[in-house]
């Protein structure tokens, strides 16, 4: 399939991802979009996503194509609660306050939180490529994470018996040896979570 082709998504599928997103959002506190078309058509874009490049990549963005370079746009994205919390909803609406879900308050537009050096730019080409000035090619070593940004100093926690995984959507964190298959508050996938300590 070439990337112009548009995979095909049926109405049960989304109807049913519809009311497994619902649910879950439900029980962790959180809420769709109450206009149900908007909705319906967002989820169909994410599966759309999904069937081109393996992953629920935001609708509402470009995504690279690369899943470690979209991790934090994989939906629900990491800037889902802190755009709720200023704004209402997330960038693309599909999740929503309490407020906007009654009624009480209408969703306005959310400005994009994710960094430009995150985004990739027109012809899908996402920061590794642009880095390295070649497609295809990445200039960091598979895995490697960016060094953390300057900030106060956290406490050390080299004495616990496990790492320390932290979900980068919810940031719920949990000691153990590996992160869990499934975030149990968000329900953000294994994929999400980076190792704190």
């Amino acid at each position: 399939m070439s990337s112009a082709e548009r995979p095909e998504v049926e109405p049960e599928e989304v109807q049913k991802l519809y009311e497994r997103l619902d649910a879950e959002a439900e029980s962790a506190g959180y809420h769709l979009n109450p206009n149900k078309e908007f909705t319906l058509g967002l989820i169909e874009g994410m599966l759309v996503n999904e069937k081109r490049y393996g992953y629920w990549a935001c609708p509402c963005r470009l995504a690279s194509g690369k899943k470690v370079e979209d991790l934090d746009i994989i939906c629900p994205c990491d800037y889902r609660d802190a755009d709720i919390a200023q704004y209402g909803s997330c960038f693309c609406a599909l999740y929503v306050s309490r407020e906007i879900k009654d009624g009480k308050k209408k969703a306005t537009r959310v400005p994009e939180r994710r960094p430009p050096e995150l985004r990739p730019d027109a012809r899908g080409q996402g920061p590794a490529e642009r880095m390295s000035g070649a497609s295809g090619s990445s200039p960091a070593a598979p895995g490697s994470t960016p060094a953390p940004a300057a900030g106060p100093a956290l406490p050390d926690l080299s004495g616990l018996r496990y790492p320390l995984w932290r979900c980068r959507v919810c940031g719920y964190l949990c000691a153990r040896d590996q992160p869990p298959e499934v975030c149990p508050i968000c329900k953000a996938k294994k994929d999400r979570f980076e190792r704190y300590a």
